[in-house]
């Protein structure tokens, strides 16, 4: 065996050492009583003391103190009574009808988490078929109210190009109202123009006539006394 073969060893002995007398003298380290029947819990380290209770198996102490010695171990119970109990019938774990039941209970509290995460999950579901569903319809309503936003704007374009039409109808009927005055007073002055020529042209005629009526009588008697001379 080499050098350095015998110092591992020896370090692992001491550790080991070091170990056990630190366990022993460990102070609120937890331990179990044994499940196999109940044990004293008694104010010495000896039988000679006085029991204070009996302690069930599967039950979990606050170990204080360990005496090699006597072979007894001093606890404290979850009540905070203190006493004395033979350290071979103390586990450093918890027993396995213990294990079992915490591990039955963690069972039973995750399957009660499952059904609750179950009924959560479905809830959700739920409540998310339901939004679905509402807004398959607020879509349905949107566009319905964009096709009918869409014919109000086309409406009132109609109305807008109507108003439009309407109002240069309304300018075209006033221009020809004006057009049409402006023709009948055209109209007046030309008739009272022609009515003014018509009598001008008749005064005129009349003053030929009377002229004429006075100046041919002359012109005819001259010429028969002209031929009367040949």
């Amino acid at each position: 065996m080499t050098y350095s073969c015998r110092i591992m060893k020896r370090l692992i002995g001491i550790a080991v050492t070091a170990g056990w007398l630190l366990a022993s003298t460990a102070y609120a380290e937890p331990a179990w009583v044994s499940d196999q029947f109940e044990i004293t819990l008694r104010s010495g380290p000896s039988t000679n003391n006085a029991i204070q209770l009996m302690v069930d198996s599967g039950t979990r102490l606050e170990v204080l103190e360990r005496d090699d010695e006597s072979g007894y171990t001093r606890v404290m119970t979850q009540g905070g009574t203190e006493g004395w109990v033979l350290t071979r019938y103390l586990m450093n774990e918890a027993s396995a009808r213990e294990q079992l039941q915490a591990l039955t209970s963690q069972l039973t509290n995750a399957n009660t988490r499952g059904s609750s995460l179950d009924s959560q999950l479905d809830a959700i579901k739920g409540e998310y078929d339901a939004a679905g569903s509402q807004i398959t319809t607020l879509e349905r309503d949107k566009a319905a109210l964009e096709e009918e936003l869409a014919e109000i704007k086309r409406t009132a374009a109609n109305v807008l190009a109507i108003r439009d039409q309407n109002t240069t109808l309304m300018d075209e009927l006033a221009a020809a109202q004006i057009r049409a005055d402006t023709l009948e007073q055209e109209n007046r002055v030309l008739t009272s123009q022609t009515t003014r020529y018509w009598f001008v042209t008749g005064a005129i005629v009349l003053v030929v006539g009377l002229i004429l009526g006075l100046w041919l009588p002359r012109i005819n008697w001259r010429r028969r006394r002209r031929w009367d001379r040949f």
